[in-house]
């Protein structure tokens, strides 16, 4: 979808959806006083009948009828103006762009909230919202030459200064990137795929990519990522982005890691048939680092980055890893396999090293590690673990910023016992309680001496039916808090 300024009178806008907002506790803004005068009072007395107060994803809708050159508008409550939040706005512009897919009105222009709202860039919220909202997952589906699916292709927003608009278009499209990868079945979204895509960050300045192939990665000693990938005919990819801008310094870098496993089958551990039907989406934190770095060496930050992933199948046949194998892994660290279903921290593990020798300031790894975390945390909070409350501080600080909700856990060292190993230096399983921070302890192990977070997004990695700025599928979820924690970080 193209994003445009609108910078004229929005009674004169000639398109097919114009959408305003109102706040809770407040009377009509301008904007909704023309429009209401243009239409005979029609848009106020539906509000009244409606009993319409503002309060958020209140809406009324109505068709124009040829008294405006647009053909319907749609007004939509934003709650209170103190209260207002970033993602209250994305919604706000998203519903307005499903309401132009539903009524196949090509043409949306959303007006942004009027007046003070504190510290939340409006204009920049509502093109965010109204890019991420008409996006949708069509790629494999065929229109019905009876009923085309209908698609907002242009959208236009008033209250936005043109770099705001750009930004925005930029933060979207790496969202959305994030969001195909992972809707993607596994047969397409393989791991050459997500290399294939890292290598095209290498046109942009500052910018390198190295792809290690099987036996480039099995020369490094990987022994976590060569254990869990043997036994799948798909080839395992280890994907290394690096942006660094002139005088940026290395002391002081940041390395994004990302779980890559574009299918997870369980391995010999297999899974149940409705536990693995959706496990194409095990790839989602890999995603997630693609669609930062996507950003990033756009948006040119003053500080390095390093993108990593580590991505592979999981696939059970006679060359597949067992349960009861000792792995050496990269950092030379030894895992009694107990369970090969817990294979995302062995390719972390590796990955997490790698990002150790390149001796940065702070680690943040993103995996949908653990049904743990959904059972403790539920569907829309990502799990955050550091051993350092000020590590903690900074990446919740970025998810606050832009307002993906991530909820600090405990790394309780009496728990961290269920690892010990009597054959090897730990196991890959820790016991039936406190899954999902076991397999962050698990994962601090590797950290070394370095700053480090670790990101269970299990739950808001995929959502079960469009809700705002969200979506079904893959919500690209990460994406904007590893923006803002890496230019909060060049802000330093």
């Amino acid at each position: 979808m193209e994003l445009s300024l609108f910078a004229a009178d929005v009674t004169t806008f000639a398109g097919g959806l114009l959408a305003i907002a109102r706040f809770e506790g407040e009377g009509p803004g301008a904007a909704e006083q023309a429009l209401d005068a243009a239409l005979d009072g029609a848009l106020s007395k539906s509000a009244a009948r409606k009993l319409f107060r503002g309060k958020p994803r209140q809406t009324v809708t109505l068709d124009t009828l040829g008294r405006l050159p647009f053909e319907r508008v749609i007004l939509l409550g934003v709650g209170r103006r103190s209260a207002l939040a970033a993602a209250t706005v994305r919604d706000y512009a998203a519903l307005a762009a499903r309401e132009g897919n539903a009524q196949r009105l090509s043409d949306v222009l959303v007006v942004s909230p009027e007046g003070d709202v504190g510290a939340v860039e409006v204009g920049l919220e509502v093109a965010l919202g109204l890019r991420l909202g008409a996006w949708q997952y069509t790629t494999l589906q065929n229109d019905d030459p009876e009923e085309p699916r209908a698609a907002v292709t242009h959208g236009r927003v008033a209250g936005i200064s043109a770099d705001a608009l750009k930004r925005a278009e930029i933060v979207a499209e790496s969202v959305i990137l994030a969001r195909q990868l992972t809707n993607e079945p596994p047969h397409v979204c393989t791991p050459t795929r997500m290399a294939d895509v890292a290598e095209t960050f290498a046109e942009y300045p500052h910018v390198s990519v190295m792809i290690l192939d099987r036996e480039a990665i099995e020369a490094k000693g990987m022994g976590g990522l060569i254990a869990v990938s043997q036994g799948a005919t798909e080839q395992p990819r280890f994907i290394h982005v690096h942006y660094d801008p002139p005088g940026a310094d290395p002391e002081q870098a940041l390395a994004f890691v990302g779980k890559g496993i574009t299918f997870d089958s369980g391995g010999l551990s297999i899974k149940t048939m409705p536990g693995m039907v959706e496990m194409y989406m095990d790839m989602a934190g890999g995603a997630a680092v693609l669609g930062a770095m996507h950003a990033l060496v756009r948006l040119q930050p003053g500080v390095a980055i390093h993108g990593i992933v580590a991505a592979c199948e999981n696939m059970p046949d006679g060359n597949s890893f067992r349960p009861s194998d000792v792995l050496t892994t990269y950092s030379g660290k030894t895992v009694e396999v107990l369970n090969t279903d817990a294979e995302g921290r062995l390719v972390l593990c590796d990955a997490i090293h790698f990002a150790v020798e390149k001796k940065v300031r702070l680690i943040v790894d993103l995996a949908t590690l653990t049904g743990a975390c959904l059972v403790g945390l539920g569907p829309y909070y990502t799990a955050l673990y550091s051993d350092e409350d000020a590590v903690a501080e900074e990446v919740a600080a970025a998810g606050r910023l832009v307002d993906e909700k991530l909820w600090r856990m405990p790394l309780d060292p009496k728990l961290a016992r269920q690892l010990d190993s009597k054959r090897a230096d730990m196991t890959n399983l820790g016991g039936r309680w406190g899954g999902s921070i076991t397999a962050a302890q698990f994962l601090q192990k590797f950290k070394g001496d370095r700053q480090w977070c670790h990101l269970d997004i299990a739950g808001p990695a995929m959502g079960e039916a469009d809700d705002g700025y969200l979506c079904h599928g893959g919500t690209g979820f990460g994406v904007m808090t590893l923006v803002a924690l890496a230019e909060a970080a060049a802000k330093r």
